[in-house]
Parts: structure tokens; C-alpha cells; sequence
């Protein structure tokens, strides 16, 4: 039971709730088998309420690779309908500004590509960031002004995939009045597609907000692992949510692997250096099929990062 769970997260559920919903289901079984080791639970990515898709549940050892899922690449697909700006930039917020203009298919080609590459955004209000000690949304549900300092990240990606104009009778021609796209996004971490949407409105002379938001793919994984809440509950029931889970390297498919003998991986165990061929770089070492540590390579000498206890 060391691994990851892919959950594809319903609308309307946090991440904490989602993990929450899997240390249930690992309860259940436990209680069904009659076993008594507990396994720690932590997500690879927060998704917000409104968002559904991707989000990597780490069980275990592999609670150890979290942080590294937090640093991934992410890829979106999501809805920008034109015309009100909320305050959360998404469709659960109130109006806070409105526009008659609506841009054309043309016009929305032209301004993506200023949005590819490194960009500077401001996250929004209604965001987990702590500012002083407290998170953004509280103080914006408060009412209280709130500051957000621009941010560096980067698009790698952005495509139109579907055009909804404003007259669904009528064809979507290059110069059709556009009530809404939805757009795939390739991002860095740390990018706020709320904030992208905002800003895609903006520089198309209108305003704008999210009304869909699915992640797709989160590091290494996709939707095509990614089980319901319900499968879930059903495998617990049945004993059955190994079955579910992919293996701990599931996360490391981009780490080259590194061999080590039985003596190596008891000192890697220890933290102790080994001295060996030459290598650079992050590795896996494995002993046979079993994960040992993740190591940093600088010349001959290995060094443990990250140590699993399998």
C-alpha cells in the first residue's frame, strides 16, 4: 500500500476533502481485512472546488514524492465566458464588472500567443496564498482589500479547442461574436488558470471568468488512470483498492534508474555516501524491483535525497 491513488475529483469537493474521502475508504478496508497499520494520505496538487480531473493522491512511501507532484507540469482544459468578471474569477463569485464587448474568434487567435512563454500574473484574491500570516480568501471574504503580488510562470501551451458564439444558431466564422471559449493550457506550476482567464478577457477588451475548469493531466499522470470516488468506495468495500493503486515510481517515470547491490542499498539506507562510476544528476536507486532512494549523482559520489522505507 505504498503508491498512488489517481482520484478524478468531482466538482464541488476540495483537495482536503478528497483526501479525507480516501483515508475513509483505506479505514474501511482496514476494518473489513482486520488489519491495524494505518497508511499516511497527501495530495500532489490542489485543485479548487469548482475543478474537477487529476489529482494525485500519494498513500505511503510515496507521500514522499508529494512535493515533487506540486512542482510538476499540469495541463487544463477550461471555459472562459465573456462579458462579468467575478470576484473569485470563477462562476461562484458576485459581478464585480461587466462588459457589452464581445471578441471573434480572429481576435482571440491573435492575443494567445502573447500568453505563451513566461508570463507575470497576479494570483487572485480568492486564493490559498498566505498574505502575513492569513490565507488571501479569508481576508477576501472578510471584505478586506487585498494585494497580490505579481508572479512568474510560465505557459507552455495554449490552444483554442472550441469557439460558443453569442448567436448559437449561427456559424463560428472569423468574425462571429464570441459568448465563450475553452482553451487547453500546458502550465508550470504555480499558474493560476483564473488569473490566465482574467487576463485572456482583458486583453481582448473585455472581461471575463472561468465557468469550467478539468485538470487533464498532473505530472505524470492523466485521466486515463484517474478512478471515481465511487470506484473507490466499491474497491474498499470489496478489499480491493491495491488494485486501484499504481506503484510508488509510477511518479518517477521521468528518473532514470540507478542498480545497486543488496550492501548498496543498505548503506544508502543508512545515509551513507556511495563512492562508484561516475553519474550526474537525480537517479532512482533500485534494488531489483524495489525502490530504495532517491539519490543525487555529482561525479562518483551518490548521495541520498529522499530514502524509502520499502
Amino acid at each position: 500500500m505504498h503508491g498512488w491513488i489517481i482520484l478524478d475529483k468531482p466538482h464541488g469537493l476540495g483537495s482536503t476533502q478528497a483526501v479525507s474521502a480516501v483515508k475513509r475508504a483505506l479505514r474501511t478496508q482496514r476494518e473489513l481485512l482486520g488489519g491495524t497499520e494505518k497508511w499516511k494520505v497527501g495530495h500532489g496538487g490542489t485543485l479548487d472546488p469548482l475543478a474537477t480531473g487529476v489529482l494525485p493522491i500519494a498513500v505511503g512511501e510515496a507521500t514522499k514524492l508529494a512535493g515533487r507532484m506540486l512542482d510538476s507540469d499540469k495541463i487544463y482544459d477550461f471555459t472562459v465566458a465573456f462579458g462579468v468578471q467575478t470576484d473569485t474569477l470563477d462562476l461562484e463569485g458576485k459581478a464585480v464588472a461587466q462588459s457589452d464587448h464581445r471578441p471573434t474568434p480572429a481576435q482571440v487567435e491573435a492575443v494567445l500567443p502573447r500568453f505563451i512563454g513566461p508570463i507575470e500574473q497576479a494570483p487572485p484574491a480568492y486564493s490559498a496564498i498566505l498574505i502575513d500570516g492569513q490565507r488571501a480568501y479569508d481576508l477576501a471574504r472578510k471584505g478586506e482589500e487585498v494585494e497580490m503580488k505579481m508572479r512568474s510562470v510560465t505557459i507552455h501551451g495554449l490552444v483554442p479547442v472550441r469557439f460558443d458564439a453569442v448567436d448559437s444558431g449561427a456559424d463560428v466564422t472569423e468574425g462571429a461574436a464570441l459568448a465563450a471559449i475553452t482553451l487547453t493550457a500546458n502550465v508550470s506550476k504555480g499558474t493560476y488558470i483564473r488569473s490566465l482567464a482574467r487576463d485572456i478577457a482583458l486583453a481582448l477588451g473585455t472581461v471575463g471568468h472561468v465557468t469550467m475548469l478539468r485538470r487533464v493531466k498532473a505530472g505524470p499522470f492523466t485521466l486515463e488512470t484517474a478512478i471515481s470516488l465511487d470506484k473507490l468506495d466499491e474497491a474498499a468495500r470489496g478489499g480491493g483498492i491495491g488494485g486501484l493503486m499504481l506503484p510508488l515510481t509510477a511518479g518517477l517515470d521521468d528518473i532514470p534508474a540507478l542498480p545497486v547491490s543488496p550492501d548498496e542499498a543498505l548503506a544508502l539506507r543508512q545515509g551513507k555516501v556511495l563512492m562508484g562510476k561516475p553519474h550526474t544528476g537525480l537517479l532512482l536507486a533500485m534494488e531489483g524491483d524495489t525502490p530504495v532512494a532517491l539519490v543525487q549523482a555529482s561525479g562518483p559520489e551518490i548521495r541520498v535525497v529522499r530514502g524509502f522505507n520499502l
